[in-house]
């Protein structure tokens, strides 16, 4: 399943420094608008400390977390929706991703320039930024409109019908700036119908990251442009995740995971920003994980909340789906809960400790035999029994 999330952001406020401690490369960072022209992408992993508990336990030979993809565009400018500074290109690159983390500049450093030359202004940023994007939603929607209109009254088109009301409320949210996802008075059903068929900018969802300075990190509640951006974030009901991105970059270089730690100690956090982020963006877009395991392989799958199980299985394979026949399921917190009660006095036989789990939980009968019909959740850990009658 491959999704992915555009980092966009007026130049110079940090993104291309955020996306090379996201992947851990070296994408080109100058001080200067525009030096990234052509979106870099990057696959990282999505930390999960189930998988991490599973493997402690399996030893597998191979372990493979899920995955997201990061593109690091271009910084954007006034005037990107009518062309200025490159805009249409980047315009089209943000329409390739399935969501938008904008990063937002919240630190202050003379020697590193603002596009403008004013001063650090976060609300300012982000009201250029949806402003951009709000113009060319705006464009979009005023030539379905064109489309549309004369069909609707003309040959009364069910289709067109449909779809006037919807596209002339976004229209007047969009002449005001405002981005569609804000738009008001439209059912959630209408709202789904617009992201699904009118490929907007603006309906893509969006977590803002607010990168601040070192010194500000350990003082969030008194850092006024990170709260700036928080507001924001709070009235659209979206995620702000606060980092320093330069922070971030040199943690990514330390070679060992204590190294880490112990940087992260010293700054007094638990997680990295970057976790954070990679984690939120996963949750962004509706996704969820379920676990296969043994002792060739411990895998974390991803997929959209509310497929089925044998969506899930054709995940792993089409003749999983094809075939599907039952899914054997369990929560995680059940594999936890026996693999925590585990001494070492414990029979575990021939096989690994997973499998003398495993083994424990079917026994207390808490396997779960699951059909056609069942919504997998996240955290599932699962067999899928399938047969395909080759031809």
């Amino acid at each position: 399943m491959s999704l992915k999330a555009g980092i966009v952001g007026l130049p110079n406020v940090g993104k291309s420094t955020l996306f090379n401690a996201i992947t851990n490369s070296h994408v080109l960072a100058e001080n200067y608008p525009f030096a990234t022209i052509d979106p870099n992408s990057g696959v990282v992993v999505v930390p999960d400390e189930r998988l991490d508990y599973l493997c402690s336990k399996y030893n597998p030979k191979k372990k493979v977390n899920a995955t997201f993809e990061f593109y690091d565009i271009a910084g954007l400018v006034k005037g990107a929706s009518k062309g200025e500074g490159l805009g249409n290109q980047f315009l089209a690159a943000i329409r390739e991703c399935d969501a938008i983390v904008e990063v937002v500049r919240c630190f202050e450093n003379a020697n590193v320039v603002r596009y403008n030359d004013d001063p650090v202004n976060p609300k300012n940023d982000i009201d250029v930024i949806n402003l951009e994007l709000s113009m060319s939603d705006l464009e979009s929607v005023n030539n379905r409109i064109g489309k549309q209109e004369s069909k609707a009254r003309i040959t009364k088109d069910k289709v067109a019908l449909y779809e006037m009301p919807i596209l002339l409320a976004l229209k007047e949210t969009l002449e005001q700036g405002i981005p569609a996802r804000l738009t008001k008075g439209l059912s959630q059903e209408q709202m789904d119908y617009a992201r699904k068929n009118f490929f907007l900018l603006t309906l893509k969802p969006i977590l803002y990251v607010a990168n601040v300075a070192e010194d500000d990190y350990g003082d969030l509640p008194n850092c006024a442009n990170y709260q700036a951006v928080k507001e924001i974030a709070d009235k659209e009901n979206a995620v702000c995740i606060p980092l320093s991105c330069e922070i971030e970059y040199e943690i990514s270089q330390l070679s060992s995971p204590e190294e880490k730690q112990e940087f992260l100690e010293t700054l007094g956090v638990k997680e990295s920003g970057l976790d954070r982020l990679v984690k939120a963006s996963y949750k962004l877009l509706n996704l969820s994980t379920f676990l296969t395991c043994g002792v060739d392989e411990c895998r974390a799958w991803t997929f959209h909340n509310g497929m089925l199980a044998p969506q899930c299985a054709g995940i792993i394979h089409t003749d999983f789906e094809k075939g599907f026949i039952k899914a054997e399921v369990y929560p995680f917190e059940e594999f936890k809960k026996v693999g925590d009660s585990l001494t070492s006095d414990t029979f575990i036989g021939n096989g690994s400790v997973g499998d003398r789990i495993e083994q424990m939980i079917r026994e207390a009968g808490k396997i779960r035999s699951e059909g056609k019909e069942y919504a997998m959740k996240d955290g599932d850990v699962v067999f899928f029994r399938f047969n395909v009658t080759k031809k």
